[in-house]
């Protein structure tokens, strides 16, 4: 159950996270890496470092209003920063000795769907456009042909 409910947990964020309409889905997800990216700062226990991967955390969430690249890259950084906290011994929960360790296997699953797009999973086997009025790919590398 270590393994399996950090992973089961990520499934439900993608899920619930994809009732949401695009583009506030987007948005809501780079405002949730953003969160991510401070909740070490209350005593993470890296002292400086703390506040230097805020920095960049926020920078990556900022570009992640425009960009589920950036968004699934933001969660891809704080899983980094997780393995960096469990092997340090400073939990993102202080009681919960292992919150860490169950982050960094829930954010991986939350970062691959973003870096797919953020494409609600009941859409995955067809092959529609669920950002039918995009001017630019799902990833946000503005290279998507013009539908006209």
């Amino acid at each position: 159950m270590r393994y399996l409910a950090p992973v089961l947990i990520g499934l439900l964020y993608v899920v619930l996270m994809s009732l949401v309409p695009e583009p506030h889905r987007r948005r809501l997800n780079a405002v949730m890496v953003a969160g991510a990216g401070a909740a070490y700062l209350g005593g993470g226990g890296l002292g400086g470092w703390e506040f230097a991967f805020t920095v960049v955390a926020t920078w990556v969430a900022y570009r992640g209003l425009d960009s589920w690249t950036f968004v699934g890259v933001g969660w891809l950084l704080h899983t980094a920063w997780d393995v960096v906290h469990h092997l340090k011994g400073h939990p993102i929960v202080p009681f919960a000795h292992d919150s860490s360790f169950g982050c960094a296997l829930c954010d991986p699953v939350i970062a691959l769907w973003c870096l797919r797009g953020g494409r609600a999973p009941w859409t995955w086997g067809r092959g529609t456009d669920e950002f039918p009025a995009a001017a630019r790919s799902a990833l946000g590398t503005g290279t998507a042909p013009s539908k006209e």
